[in-house]
Protein backbone atom coordinates (compact mmCIF):
# COMPACT_ATOMS: atom_id res chain seq x y z
CA UNK A 1 0.00 0.00 0.00
CA UNK A 2 2.99 2.34 0.44
CA UNK A 3 4.22 1.93 -3.02
CA UNK A 4 0.51 3.42 -4.05
CA UNK A 5 0.39 6.20 -2.32
CA UNK A 6 3.77 7.01 -3.23
CA UNK A 7 2.83 6.23 -7.19
CA UNK A 8 -0.49 8.45 -6.61
CA UNK A 9 1.34 11.49 -6.11
CA UNK A 10 3.99 10.69 -8.42
CA UNK A 11 1.66 9.90 -11.18
CA UNK A 12 1.24 13.61 -11.20
CA UNK A 13 4.19 15.24 -11.21
CA UNK A 14 6.45 16.09 -14.29
CA UNK A 15 9.15 13.92 -14.91
CA UNK A 16 12.35 14.75 -14.09
CA UNK A 17 15.84 15.30 -15.56
CA UNK A 18 17.37 12.24 -17.62
CA UNK A 19 20.02 10.47 -15.83
CA UNK A 20 18.83 11.47 -12.48
CA UNK A 21 20.27 8.60 -9.56
CA UNK A 22 19.45 7.98 -6.46
CA UNK A 23 23.01 9.53 -4.41
CA UNK A 24 24.64 6.93 -1.61
CA UNK A 25 23.50 8.20 2.13
CA UNK A 26 23.84 6.55 5.33
CA UNK A 27 20.77 6.57 8.17
CA UNK A 28 22.07 7.42 11.96
CA UNK A 29 19.22 7.02 14.29
CA UNK A 30 16.47 9.51 12.56
CA UNK A 31 18.67 11.44 10.38
CA UNK A 32 20.75 11.20 7.19
CA UNK A 33 23.58 13.82 8.56
CA UNK A 34 25.93 14.06 5.84
CA UNK A 35 24.48 16.36 2.61
CA UNK A 36 23.97 14.32 -0.04
CA UNK A 37 26.64 13.99 -2.79
CA UNK A 38 28.47 17.08 -0.26
CA UNK A 39 26.30 19.19 -1.65
CA UNK A 40 25.42 22.73 -0.16
CA UNK A 41 22.01 23.87 -0.51
CA UNK A 42 20.05 27.12 -1.63
CA UNK A 43 17.14 27.81 0.89
CA UNK A 44 15.74 29.96 -2.06
CA UNK A 45 15.97 27.49 -4.72
CA UNK A 46 14.16 25.14 -1.92
CA UNK A 47 11.59 27.27 -1.72
CA UNK A 48 10.68 27.50 -5.12
CA UNK A 49 11.02 23.25 -5.11
CA UNK A 50 8.36 23.32 -2.42
CA UNK A 51 6.03 25.71 -4.31
CA UNK A 52 6.07 24.08 -7.40
CA UNK A 53 3.26 22.21 -8.13
CA UNK A 54 4.85 20.40 -10.85
CA UNK A 55 7.32 18.28 -9.16
CA UNK A 56 7.37 18.05 -4.95
CA UNK A 57 4.30 19.35 -5.30
CA UNK A 58 4.73 19.72 -1.20
CA UNK A 59 1.97 22.05 -0.89
CA UNK A 60 -0.56 19.37 -1.77
CA UNK A 61 -0.31 17.83 1.71
CA UNK A 62 1.84 20.91 4.29
CA UNK A 63 0.77 24.30 5.12
CA UNK A 64 4.03 26.62 4.63
CA UNK A 65 4.27 29.89 6.23
CA UNK A 66 3.36 32.39 3.88
CA UNK A 67 0.07 34.02 3.20
CA UNK A 68 0.50 34.23 -0.25
CA UNK A 69 0.21 30.83 -1.21
CA UNK A 70 -3.16 29.28 -1.36
CA UNK A 71 -4.71 25.68 -1.26
CA UNK A 72 -2.03 24.41 0.81
CA UNK A 73 -2.37 20.71 2.25
CA UNK A 74 -3.55 19.26 5.80
CA UNK A 75 -2.91 16.12 5.49
CA UNK A 76 1.02 16.55 6.66
CA UNK A 77 2.43 18.62 9.62
CA UNK A 78 2.73 22.45 9.41
CA UNK A 79 5.98 23.09 8.35
CA UNK A 80 6.14 26.90 9.91
CA UNK A 81 9.26 25.65 12.84
CA UNK A 82 9.89 23.05 10.97
CA UNK A 83 13.67 23.86 11.35
CA UNK A 84 13.12 24.45 15.35
CA UNK A 85 12.04 20.94 15.39
CA UNK A 86 14.27 19.15 13.54
CA UNK A 87 17.83 18.76 12.59
CA UNK A 88 18.79 19.35 8.94
CA UNK A 89 19.75 15.69 9.12
CA UNK A 90 16.43 15.07 10.30
CA UNK A 91 14.76 17.08 7.52
CA UNK A 92 16.94 15.13 5.08
CA UNK A 93 15.81 11.71 5.88
CA UNK A 94 11.91 12.29 5.88
CA UNK A 95 12.81 14.31 2.47
CA UNK A 96 14.64 11.33 1.02
CA UNK A 97 12.41 8.89 2.35
CA UNK A 98 9.70 9.31 5.29
CA UNK A 99 9.30 5.56 5.37
CA UNK A 100 13.33 4.86 7.09
CA UNK A 101 11.59 7.26 9.83
CA UNK A 102 8.11 6.16 10.20
CA UNK A 103 7.32 2.73 7.90
CA UNK A 104 3.51 4.08 8.13
CA UNK A 105 4.18 7.16 6.79
CA UNK A 106 2.14 8.68 3.76
CA UNK A 107 4.36 10.84 2.17
CA UNK A 108 6.01 9.46 -0.93
CA UNK A 109 10.05 9.20 -1.03
CA UNK A 110 11.71 11.88 -3.17
CA UNK A 111 14.86 10.09 -3.39
CA UNK A 112 14.79 6.69 -3.47
CA UNK A 113 13.68 4.66 -6.38
CA UNK A 114 13.58 0.51 -4.97
CA UNK A 115 10.55 -1.29 -3.94
CA UNK A 116 7.91 1.36 -5.28
CA UNK A 117 4.95 -0.06 -7.15
CA UNK A 118 2.50 1.53 -9.35
CA UNK A 119 5.26 3.83 -10.55
CA UNK A 120 4.45 6.05 -13.80
CA UNK A 121 6.95 5.09 -16.74
CA UNK A 122 8.31 8.47 -16.86
CA UNK A 123 9.85 7.90 -13.05
CA UNK A 124 10.75 4.38 -12.66
CA UNK A 125 14.44 4.31 -11.79
CA UNK A 126 14.49 7.96 -11.04
CA UNK A 127 14.39 9.86 -8.33
CA UNK A 128 11.70 12.75 -8.38
CA UNK A 129 14.12 15.26 -6.98
CA UNK A 130 17.80 14.94 -7.25
CA UNK A 131 20.37 15.26 -5.04
CA UNK A 132 20.91 18.79 -5.37
CA UNK A 133 17.17 19.46 -5.23
CA UNK A 134 16.96 17.64 -1.44
CA UNK A 135 19.51 19.83 -0.19
CA UNK A 136 17.60 22.83 -1.51
CA UNK A 137 14.72 21.58 0.35
CA UNK A 138 16.61 20.71 3.23
CA UNK A 139 18.51 24.09 3.65
CA UNK A 140 14.66 26.11 3.05
CA UNK A 141 13.16 24.13 5.68
CA UNK A 142 15.84 24.36 8.19
CA UNK A 143 15.72 28.33 7.66
CA UNK A 144 11.63 27.89 8.87
CA UNK A 145 12.60 28.50 12.50
CA UNK A 146 9.71 30.09 13.44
Amino acid sequence: MRGFRAALVVLGLAAPAAGQEVAPFVVSGDAVAAPLGGLTGSAERGARIVRNRETANCLICHTIPDPAETFMGEVGPLLAGVGARLTPGQIRLRVIDPTLANPAAVMPAYHRVAGLAHVDERWRGRPVLSAQEIEDVVAYLSALKE
